[in-house]
């Protein structure tokens, strides 16, 4: 063979396999650069060139609680405005931005702890769960004593502070939570047993129950149980140990309202609150709270306009915001808020779940904590408000009066956002 004639056919090869090569990395230099690795055609052909931004956090959550929170220091100031007007509020020479001014600065004061907490890994918050726990049960002694708690209307429920009065019931329902999921990380290979799983978990509840119970406080006391059966049955109990756990609670407080006369009394007037006995008595916030509500119809009479604030409906500043929200806003307003509520509560369970899914079951644990708390927490509220429930003493989250439970609130979805960017970055391929 001729050995031009031989080299000529290789040179031509080359030729044509290095313009072709030359085609192809032009071709490939031009394909979006985040292009995935895993997917099939099909999913290659359906991904944008753009790829999505990744937040550190869920500014879907952030965005909703700044919505309940601005809402409610509207409303608080819109209930609270005529309380000066009051004998009571007058003596003590409170103006008609009073309330407005504490609640303001208890968001702010909250706010910054929040952002505080979020800075706390959960493996801290993992290891600091039981010294938590027991710093709440001794502000819950110290809330007892003489001249250290403070007397309101025949309840020690409060601490001094300073700038705010800190009411350690909340501080409790938080230490909960995380002692209750760091217990059940601790205790899940024997979780099947009732005896050395369970109970101790139920005497701690009993503990903290006592010393509630004590101030008295019953609402923060169904709360605290209910947060600790939550995180026990998500934990993976039986289901018949939970169930046992469950009716030996609803036994427990039958026989507390039982024993006490004047909780017998508030559920006969939540039965008939119109009667002529329960109107003017146990059942008088009851019907003054329906009769907002109905006077608010359809889309209320709007922002400002409540009549049942100006000294009829006791606590509409606190326990019964949302009666002056139906009021005001009339049913709309009511059931924005109930969705508001019901997306928060279902946004915080599906941080949980994807927490548990990367196999972080302390912080997937808390995360179901706390929505379970806020969650039932809002629907006590709310059905005490709607006249579905006994009158219990529950504030409504992120929007009612009170400093603790604002702070308390905050720094627990500072702790869930915590849960949510560490997922991220796990997700992502990086460490926490």
């Amino acid at each position: 063979m001729n050995s031009a004639a031989s080299g000529a056919t290789p040179n031509a090869s080359t030729s044509r396999f290095g313009g072709w090569f030359r085609r192809a990395r032009s071709g490939i230099d031009s394909l979006p650069v985040h292009l995935p690795v895993r997917l099939g055609g099909a999913g290659i052909a359906q991904t944008k060139a753009t790829p999505m931004r990744v937040l550190g956090f869920d500014q879907a959550l952030v965005w909703v609680t700044v919505a309940l929170l601005t809402w409610g220091l509207i409303m608080v100031y819109s209930a609270s405005i005529a309380l000066p007007d009051n004998p009571r509020f007058a003596r003590a020479g409170y103006s008609a931005s009073y309330f407005l001014t504490r609640h303001a600065a208890s968001v702010i004061f909250a706010f910054i702890a929040a952002l505080l907490a979020f800075q706390i890994p959960m493996k801290t918050w993992e290891r600091a769960a039981p010294w938590l726990f027991v710093a709440s049960l001794l502000l819950l002694v110290a809330v007892l004593i003489p001249h250290i708690g403070i007397n309101v209307n025949g309840a020690r429920r409060w601490l001094p502070m300073g700038f705010m009065r800190f009411q350690p019931s909340e501080l409790a329902k938080l230490a909960m939570v995380l002692y209750a999921a760091s217990y059940m990380v601790r205790k899940m290979e024997i979780k099947e047993r009732f005896f050395r799983a369970v109970l101790p978990m139920g005497i701690a509840v009993v503990v903290v129950g006592m010393l509630v119970m004590a101030e008295p406080d019953m609402g923060a006391f169904m709360v605290i149980a209910v947060i600790a059966m939550g995180i026990l049955f998500l934990g993976g109990v039986n289901a018949r140990m939970f169930f046992v756990i469950a009716a030996l609670v609803v036994v427990a407080f039958g026989t507390i309202v039982a024993s006490s006369p004047w909780r017998r009394e508030r559920i006969f007037a939540y039965l008939d609150p119109w009667s002529e006995e329960h109107a003017l008595g146990k059942g008088y916030q009851l019907s003054h709270s329906l009769i907002a509500i109905g006077r608010g119809e359809i889309f209320g009479v709007g922002l400002g306009g409540s009549v049942e604030k100006l000294h009829w409906l006791p606590e509409a500043h606190t326990d019964f915001l949302l009666a002056v929200i139906g009021e005001e806003f009339g049913l709309v307003g009511v059931l924005l808020i109930i969705g508001l509520f019901l997306w928060l509560t279902r946004r915080i369970m599906h941080i949980g779940r994807q927490a548990i899914a990367l196999d972080r079951v302390f912080s997937g644990l808390v995360a179901q904590g706390v929505g379970v708390w806020l969650g039932f927490q809002t629907f006590i509220n709310m059905g005490v408000n709607l006249g579905a429930l006994p009158t219990k003493g529950l504030t409504l989250p992120l929007m009612s009066f009170g400093g603790s439970a604002i702070l308390m609130n905050l720094v627990a979805l500072a702790i869930v956002l915590r849960i949510d960017y560490e997922n991220r970055v796990l997700m992502r391929g990086g460490r926490v």
